[in-house]
C-alpha cells in the first residue's frame, strides 16, 4: 500500500516516538516535506495527575522548536493550543479517537496552523484538509500508545517521585536490587502530632497534613531534591550528589547537595512560619516541627515482599538523620544539622556540641541555624 510519507510514518514508527514533543515535531516535519503549507502544530493530552490536568506541546515550523504549556486542574479550562495556533495562521484541529466516545473531551487534540495566502484566505483547501483528516485518523493508534506511556509516567512520579519512577519504568523491578548513592538527607515531622490528631476531626487532620507536606515537599522539589517517603506526619527526602568539578574537585557535588538541602530547610521554615500566621489568625494553634539534615551514603533500591515492592533508602546515614531529628524536641530546636553537612557548607552554623544518638555508636557533632 503506497501511503504519503506522514501516514506511512504514523503506521510504522509514530507509536515508538520517545515522547509527545518528538511525535509532534516529526509529524510536522513530514507534513512540511510533503508540501503542506503549515506554520505550526499543537498536541494536547490529558494526564492523570493531582495538579496538572492537560499538557500541550507547541511546535513552530520556522524553527522546529517545541515548547510545553501546562493546564492545571484548579484553573479554568483553556484551549492553549488553539489560541497559540491562531496567532500563526488559519487553524485546523481535531479530536483523536473513536467517534461518539464519551470521553471525547479527554481525547488527544491535534491541531495545525496554516500559512495564510495573499488574499487572506485559508491555506487548507480540500486536498490539504483531506490529508489532515487522514493524519488525524492514522494518529489514533500511536497517540493512544503515547498517551498511555505519559499517563503511566505521571502516575508513577506522583506516587514514587521522579527518580524512583524512572527506575521502575526502566524495568528495575527485581527485589534486592539497588545502588549506593551519596546524598544529603532531610528528615522532618510535626511535633505533638498524636495529641493534635486526638482532638481534630480526621478530614481536618488530612488538610493539616497536606498544608505541612506542601511546605516541606515544595521546598525539597524547588531545590532539586526528591521526597522518598511520607510516613504519617514525617517526610524523608534526599538531595543526591549529581555533579563533580571538571578540575577534579571531588567534593563539589557533596557541597552542592548539602547547600541545596540547607536552602530547602530554610524555605520550609519560612513556609511554615507563614502557615502558622494564617492559622493563628483563624484561632488555631501553630504547627511546630523538627527537621534534621545529614550527609552520607545510602543504599537506594527495591525492598519488600515477593509480591509487594517499594523503593526506599536504607543505611547508617538514614538511621542517623532519623535519630538526629528526634533530638530536636529535647534540645528545643526546630532544625538540627550533622557535622557531615557542616563540613560541606559555607553557611554559618551554631555548634551545639557532640551528642549520643540512640543506636548510633559514635557521638554526632550537632549544629543548628543562627536564627533557630
Amino acid at each position: 500500500m503506497d501511503l504519503p510519507s506522514p501516514l506511512a510514518w504514523l503506521v510504522d514508527e509514530g507509536g515508538a516516538s520517545p515522547g509527545p514533543e518528538r511525535f509532534l515535531a516529526e509529524l510536522g516535519r513530514r507534513l512540511l516535506a510533503d508540501g503542506l503549507p503549515i506554520s505550526g502544530g499543537a498536541l494536547t493530552l490529558s494526564v492523570p495527575h493531582p495538579i496538572i490536568a492537560r499538557r500541550t506541546w507547541l511546535w513552530r515550523a520556522e524553527t522546529g522548536a517545541v515548547i510545553e504549556a501546562l493546564a492545571f486542574a484548579a484553573a479554568p479550562q483553556s484551549e492553549a493550543g488553539c489560541e497559540w495556533l491562531a496567532g500563526l495562521g488559519p487553524v485546523w484541529e481535531a479530536r483523536i479517537g473513536p467517534a461518539g466516545d464519551n470521553q471525547a473531551l479527554d481525547s488527544p487534540l491535534l491541531g495545525w496552523a496554516g500559512v495564510a495566502n495573499g488574499a487572506g484566505g485559508s491555506a487548507f483547501g480540500p486536498a490539504e484538509t483531506g490529508l489532515l483528516r487522514e493524519v488525524a485518523r492514522f494518529s489514533a493508534a500511536p497517540l493512544a500508545a503515547l498517551a498511555a506511556r505519559e499517563a503511566r509516567a505521571a502516575l508513577l512520579e506522583a506516587y514514587l517521585g521522579r527518580r524512583s519512577a524512572a527506575r521502575v519504568q526502566a524495568g528495575a523491578l527485581a527485589r534486592g536490587t539497588g545502588e549506593t548513592i551519596r546524598a544529603a538527607l532531610l528528615c522532618a515531622d510535626l511535633r505533638d502530632f498524636t495529641a493534635l490528631s486526638e482532638v481534630t476531626e480526621p478530614h481536618v487532620m488530612i488538610t493539616v497534613l497536606d498544608a505541612w507536606f506542601d511546605r516541606v515537599a515544595g521546598a525539597v522539589h524547588a531545590f532539586g531534591g526528591e521526597v522518598l517517603k511520607f510516613i504519617g506526619d514525617g517526610v524523608l527526602a534526599i538531595f543526591p550528589v549529581t555533579a563533580t568539578s571538571s578540575e577534579g574537585d571531588a567534593t563539589r557535588g557533596d557541597r552542592e547537595a548539602c547547600e541545596a538541602a540547607l536552602r530547602a530547610v530554610a524555605a520550609s521554615r519560612a513556609g511554615m512560619a507563614h502557615l502558622d500566621q494564617v492559622r493563628q489568625a483563624q484561632g488555631l494553634a501553630p504547627l511546630p516541627f523538627g527537621a534534621a539534615l545529614h550527609f552520607g551514603e545510602i543504599l537506594w533500591g527495591n525492598i519488600g515482599a515477593a509480591d509487594r515492592l517499594d523503593f526506599t533508602a536504607i543505611g547508617s546515614a538514614v538511621n542517623l538523620v532519623s535519630r538526629l531529628e528526634g533530638l530536636c524536641k529535647p534540645l528545643g530546636r526546630s532544625v538540627l544539622i550533622s557535622g557531615a553537612v557542616a563540613a560541606n557548607t559555607a553557611t554559618t552554623l551554631i555548634p551545639l556540641g557532640e551528642h549520643l544518638l540512640r543506636g548510633i555508636a559514635q557521638p554526632c557533632a550537632v549544629f543548628t541555624l543562627p536564627e533557630d
